[in-house]
């Protein structure tokens, strides 16, 4: 189980590394998560709790945020009425061994939505649906 601890920085000097666009993942079990990003992903954990985490890979930061941090927003009454979450979004991860990353998540019983395959618009790529209904898309220029 992961422990609440004292973070590695604060939120706000968090959020002032930040810039562009960036992914706030709201998931209802962090553990369960970080375990998809580290095993089949092959991303970086920065930072974890309870809460939240910080996750850096492939050129890009994200972030993930547990269900009940968000429970004053408003938002939150619509997240709670839909799943799978995140419908219409792909989360594609260019340099991820499309291959090597279904390989794993077949192995650990994620929904493979599609094989690894090269596309007509230069890309081998693979979707996977993660424990919370996320859709990603490891892929390679070929």
């Amino acid at each position: 189980e992961i422990k609440k601890k004292n973070p590695w920085k604060t939120a706000r000097e968090y959020s002032k590394d930040l810039s562009g666009l960036t992914i706030n993942l709201l998931v209802e079990d962090i553990k369960l998560s970080i375990h998809f990003y580290q095993k089949i992903i092959k991303a970086k954990i920065v930072y974890q709790d309870p809460d939240f985490a910080a996750i850096e890979g492939f050129g890009s930061r994200w972030y993930l945020h547990s269900y009940h941090t968000y429970d004053s927003y408003p938002y939150m009454n619509v997240i709670k009425k839909f799943n799978p979450k995140g419908l219409g979004i792909e989360l594609r991860v260019i340099g991820c061994d499309p291959n090597r990353a279904e390989e794993k998540a077949r192995k650990e019983n994620y929904i493979i939505l599609s094989n690894s395959m090269n596309k007509v618009h230069g890309m081998r790529e693979c979707y996977i649906l993660d424990n919370n209904g996320f859709c990603w898309v490891p892929s390679i220029i070929v």
